[in-house]
């Protein structure tokens, strides 16, 4: 199974290095951690949305999933791509689990509704408690999320979130799967594993269903004579 970091695939050199990580990999499922920027993938994939995204798309998706329609009916030059936004989803025989957004104190508390713009890009109380419920009763194999717990991390300073400490604490994935930093990390989280991603113009992740083993890979350039 293909695990992709961030892609800031808006710019169309991340996008030609993004889709020659599909064809490279040449999976037939994909997980995603955010800032994806970029909707018609080559194959299924299970993406959280990151603080860099197209929010209107985000936005179709959203109400999709909470109306239970294919989300492919929704946006022009959606195809292959299915928002996990609180809520479980089965892949390739595993259980995941996935937050969207980031982290920022003076929007938690506020209603999804109430965020417009680039805030849309924020998760909130509600978010964080819906996916706490969702995963709380199942065995999550996999959490998906764009920030970090803390102890992932650093920069002289540790980005990690108390409501992403809160979400693993509650769920225990057997891996947590992070973006956003741009850089890979690894640590654990009680019993669970937390691997922070590079983002896809470096590398791209195998990961085996069987044993949540990730094995990871330089990107290829995408250019012809790569």
């Amino acid at each position: 199974m293909l695990v992709l970091g961030d892609a800031h695939a808006a710019d169309p050199d991340n996008r030609r290095r993004l889709l020659a990580a599909y064809e490279r990999a040449d999976a037939d499922l994909a997980l995603h951690v955010g800032d994806l920027e970029y909707y018609d993938l080559p194959v299924a994939t299970w993406f959280v949305a990151g603080n860099n995204e197209d929010f209107d798309v985000i936005d179709a998706l959203r109400s999709a999933v909470a109306n239970g329609e294919d989300a492919e009916s929704g946006p022009a030059g959606v195809r292959n791509v299915h928002l996990l936004a609180g809520q479980l989803a089965e892949v390739g025989g595993l259980t995941v689990l996935g937050l969207s957004g980031n982290y920022a104190p003076t929007k938690y508390d506020c209603d999804r509704a109430e965020l417009s713009g680039d805030r849309r890009r924020h998760f909130t109380r509600g978010d964080v408690e819906r996916a706490i419920d969702a995963g709380r009763e199942a065995n999550v194999d996999v959490l998906l999320t764009h920030a970090a717990p803390h102890g992932v991390v650093s920069y002289g300073y540790d980005p990690g979130t108390d409501p992403i400490d809160e979400l693993v604490d509650a769920v225990e994935p057997t891996l947590c799967l992070v973006g956003h930093y741009h850089r890979h990390a690894e640590t654990t989280a009680g019993e669970s594993r937390v691997v922070a991603l590079a983002p896809v113009w470096e590398s791209y992740y195998d990961l085996d269903p069987a044993t949540l083993t990730l094995e990871r890979f330089e990107t290829p350039d995408g250019n012809e004579n790569d």
